[in-house]
């Protein structure tokens, strides 16, 4: 889709929020008598208006919020938040987080390899990949209890009363810091008014069941109890021919019970404990197609010197071949569209359970002119994977799904506010402070697979000037080993030793590495609001946070191949004629630093931080109906530990010649993200019409990157340099392009306008419409630490550049009608959103072969219902124009080809990598049957 389309779009969908169309009356104490008492989460806006019904008819109300501790409306709030109310939810058919996408512009979320890991973007920023060890840029908190990850949120999570986006940092009040955004979910209470009960079934493609029910019981006039449950399956969107499964199916459900004690109007406590269970095969991959993964031009000779470069105009990839050779069906990596038929290797899967249970206590206490609010939470999270990691039938690396690729999260977290008035009214204070204890644990079973060594030499050979040779059903992979041994004179035999270990190993790696980190976090805030004059108020706030990170990982492997070849080889990389087949041979037998030598080895480390945060907001209403504001924030994301052994070291050169693992663990430390924010806004608000604008620049110092290059998981801190490096950090070495330590400043910068507007223009009808135009990108000069170290070459295309995910422009709309039938007390239903994005690359190395072509997503849904929505019956649809796009595209794990001259075009940095792709839901449809009582 091209920029003329982006435009048109833009002109038509114009801008937009999708909550801000509701009819809701500002009236607290009546939402405290429901259980939904108005709490300040993180800077959050919380929505404190009765639970809205499924078809709200009206004019467009304002939302009451809390965002600053204080019931306010929206319009009057100088805060950057979107707040999506049930009934949007349910008329969307929003059941988790990454389907919020269609309702908040500024927000994209995404998952890849694993739903345990999926990521939350804001503004175009977000933490990317499934590395446990950082932390979410855009942090989650489901009724006030921070999450651990944001995929946690990826999953059923029972009737909800609202949800809110709050954009741009939050590091001042309660909960814990974000440098990115915020999204908070609050479910739906316990009500002390009566007996009510509720459920729907829904039947859709692909074999979709979903059933749903609650239950609310008053048990005295001052306690009630809620009990939610959920329950899906659905067949995968994936089908892998060879072991005759689907992958990236559905099968879960979910259980939530929830008691309110409201003694009286001055004390109300929330108890919550919930329980997930999901045992599903997720998540699957293709290969992106021919154009970006060509090969050869003779695709049907089985044997075949497939030297690239070799001859004029030949624009093959040797590593095609390898794979086809080896037998992976050919049409699956060079044109495999989006069909959906996977590669697996025989025997392997991505089978795995999930369990995500936990509890929580919210007290909120008036003591006189003193508001007390508590939250206590405790959370265990467990997620096992198994995976075919090489994403092809070729058996090149696999994780079994034995229960032992594990990532356990243990969290307690606690939060104490006070907050009150002085001077008058002419203070509003606020004071508080918040604990967070975690254990994580990650164990990893990562083994080379029953094919690696053949396609290892294979992968060598070809990609040499002994091409020639080259004879994938012959050992070593090369059609005579008297010739290969010729070739390198009197070391031959040394060498060809070496090609032929590396032949052997396979069902090779880790036994069993497992890595621990205990984060304790604890701060202390405060946040004030200064009347200054009827219209003008001045906000402050800052926030003191330490964090200590506890790290250890002990490894298991029986690779004893590694060291044998590093022995051997080592001795031949000083000399120029050798040290390419030499490096190569030990790089492939020690990839990802898979070596016995690390086995029964452990390491530790920790780390220590202190950061102060805060805002200042000024703010005017010129006349009742707008207001004016102008803030500024810092936020902070923590640092901490890649929990990824092929970071410690290159694979070439022995532990041993480094002084050993526990020499190298300061390698896998990164340091704390922080981010300087400015933004302006209005709000304006009457009757059936809303609008607000922001412009917003958001500066980004140390911004955590985790990349995958196709052999090991980089996270690098990223800065920008204001000398000229002269290309130092767009080559492909890793020494030059350093900057000097006093230049160094903000690597990134999110700057752009987010306008948002609704209207009802007659009764039953509204409209919904949303804009955020971005501009986030990398600077021009880029350095790889704060001490000015250069940056990595396999970040070379950043400088400058685009982040990924993150599209110049897009466009969210909504239309709902929920016309009378006659006299009948029936009514209909309506409703259709979409987005609008404009290109953007899906690769966080942002290789041009991972682009997405821009695009645009619709659901609908129509229907009748009864009166006071006894009972329901709607036809949905999800994607209704099949729209095909990738979530992320990747280097195919150590699927790279021979390189030579001819394709070191600067236009594909990639080489002759492969590279894969996570695709998007399919169009799916269905009916839905829901009744209350």
């Amino acid at each position: 889709m091209r920029t003329t389309a982006y435009l048109l779009s833009a002109a038509v969908i114009a801008i937009a929020a999708p909550a801000a169309a509701q009819n809701n009356s500002p009236d607290t104490a009546a939402t405290q008598q429901s259980g939904q008492t108005p709490t300040p989460d993180t800077d959050a806006a919380a929505v404190t208006q009765a639970p809205a019904p499924a078809v709200d008819d009206g004019y467009a109300g304002d939302i009451v919020i809390t965002a600053q501790g204080r019931a306010q409306q929206l319009s009057d709030v100088p805060v950057a938040v979107s707040a999506i109310s049930a009934a949007t939810l349910q008329n969307s058919g929003a059941n988790d987080i990454r389907q919020l996408n269609q309702l908040a512009p500024s927000l994209l979320v995404s998952s890849t390899g694993s739903e345990a890991n999926g990521s939350a973007r804001i503004r175009g920023i977000g933490t990317v990949g499934d590395n446990p060890g950082l932390e979410s840029s855009v942090a989650v908190f489901i009724d006030g209890v921070y999450r651990s990850r944001s995929g946690i949120g990826l999953n059923e999570l029972g009737e909800i009363d609202r949800v809110e986006v709050l954009r741009g940092p939050q590091g001042t009040l309660g909960g814990r810091n974000s440098s990115a955004g915020l999204i908070s979910i609050i479910s739906k209470a316990p009500s002390l008014d009566r007996i009510s009960a509720g459920g729907e079934v829904t039947y859709g493609n692909y074999d979709y069941w979903r059933l749903a029910g609650n239950v609310n019981v008053p048990l005295t006039s001052t306690i009630a109890a809620r009990v939610d449950g959920v329950y899906v399956k659905r067949d995968g969107f994936y089908y892998d021919p060879t072991n005759k499964t689907d992958v990236n199916n559905r099968d879960r459900y979910f259980v939530r019970g929830s008691v309110l004690f409201e003694p009286s109007s001055d004390l109300s406590v929330r108890l919550i404990a919930d329980y997930t269970y999901r045992d599903e095969n997720c998540c699957g991959a293709i290969y992106v197609g021919r154009t970006t993964n060509p090969s050869v031009g003779n695709l049907n000779n089985p044997v075949t010197s497939v030297n690239a470069g070799l001859g004029a105009g030949d624009n093959g990839n040797n590593i095609v071949n390898v794979l086809r050779d080896l037998g992976q069906p050919l049409g699956r990596v060079t044109n495999p569209g989006y069909d959906r038929t996977l590669s697996v290797s025989p025997g392997r899967s991505y089978e795995g359970v999930t369990k995500d249970y936990g509890f929580s206590g919210q007290i909120d206490y008036n003591l006189g002119g003193v508001k007390l609010t508590s939250i206590t939470g405790y959370r265990e999270y467990r997620s096992d994977q198994g995976s075919d990691t090489d994403y092809s039938t070729v058996d090149i690396l696999y994780r079994a799904a034995d229960g032992n690729s594990a990532r356990q999260f243990h969290t307690f977290t606690q939060e104490v506010r006070l907050n009150g008035t002085l001077f008058n009214g002419k203070l509003d204070w606020l004071v508080g402070g918040f604990f967070a204890n975690e254990d994580l644990r990650v164990t990893d079973n990562l083994r080379f697979g029953n094919q690696y060594g053949r396609f290892a030499t294979c992968r060598l050979i070809s990609g040499t000037a002994l091409a020639g040779l080259y004879n994938p059903a012959a050992a070593g992979c090369v059609a005579s080993q008297a010739a290969f041994s010729g070739a390198f004179g009197p070391v031959g035999p040394t060498v060809l030793a070496s090609l032929l270990r590396l032949d052997g190993i396979n069902d090779k790696g880790s036994t069993l590495d497992v890595y621990n980190q205990n984060s304790r976090n604890y701060a202390i805030f405060t946040h004030n609001i200064f009347h200054v004059t009827s219209t003008v108020d001045l906000t402050l706030g800052v926030r003191y946070t330490n964090e200590r990170k506890r790290f250890d990982a002990r490894f298991g492997n029986d690779n004893t191949a590694c060291v044998a070849n590093q022995n051997a080889l080592v001795p031949l990389l000083a000399n120029p004629g050798l040290a390419a087949v030499a490096g190569g041979l030990i790089g492939l037998s020690c990839q990802g630093n898979s070596t016995s030598e690390l086995n029964g080895v452990s390491i530790n480390d920790r780390r220590n931080e202190d950061q102060f945060t805060g805002t200042a907001i000024l703010s005017w209403k010129p006349i009742d109906d707008l207001l004016l504001y102008g803030s500024y924030s810092r936020g902070y994301k923590a640092g901490g530990f890649n929990l990824d052994r092929s970071a410690l070291k290159s694979p070439i050169l022995p532990f041993a010649a480094a002084g050993g693992a526990q020499a190298l663990v300061k390698g896998l430390q990164f340091t704390p993200e922080t981010v300087n924010a400015y933004e302006v806004g209005a709000k304006y608000a009457t009757g059936p019409f809303s609008l607000s604008a922001t412009a917003f620049v958001q500066d980004f110092k140390n911004f955590q990157l985790n990349t995958f290059n196709g052999s090991v998981f980089l996270v690098q801190n990223i800065n920008g340099c204001s000398s000229n490096l002269n290309g130092g950090d767009r080559d492909l070495s890793a020494t030059t392009g350093r900057c000097p330590a006093g230049d160094v400043g903000y690597g990134v910068r999110a700057k752009g306008i987010e306008l948002e507007a609704a209207i009802v223009p007659v009764r039953d009808f509204r409209v919904a419409l949303g804009m955020t135009l971005t501009d986030t990108r990398y600077r021009d000069q880029l350095a790889g630490n704060l001490n000015g170290g250069p940056l990595d070459p396999a970040l070379r295309v950043l400088p400058g550049s685009t982040l990924s995910n993150s599209a110049d422009i897009v466009a969210t709309t909504s239309v709902s009608w929920t016309p009378q039938i006659g006299d009948s007390g029936y009514s209909a239903l309506f409703y259709v959103d979409s987005r609008t994005t404009s290109d953007y690359n899906t690769g966080s190395d942002l290789f041009p072969q991972k682009g997405q072509d821009g695009y645009t997503l619709v659901n609908a849904r129509i229907g009748i219902r009864a009166p006071d929505d006894r009972f329901a019956i709607e036809l949905w649809g999800q994607n209704l124009t099949n729209q095909n796009y990738a979530q992320v595209a990747f280097n195919s794990p150590f699927q790279a080809g021979g390189t030579s001259a001819a394709f070191q075009d600067p236009q594909y940095p990639g080489g002759r990598q492969i590279f894969s792709q996570f695709l998007s839901e399919p169009r799916t449809y269905g009916v839905t049957l829901r009744g209350k009582f």
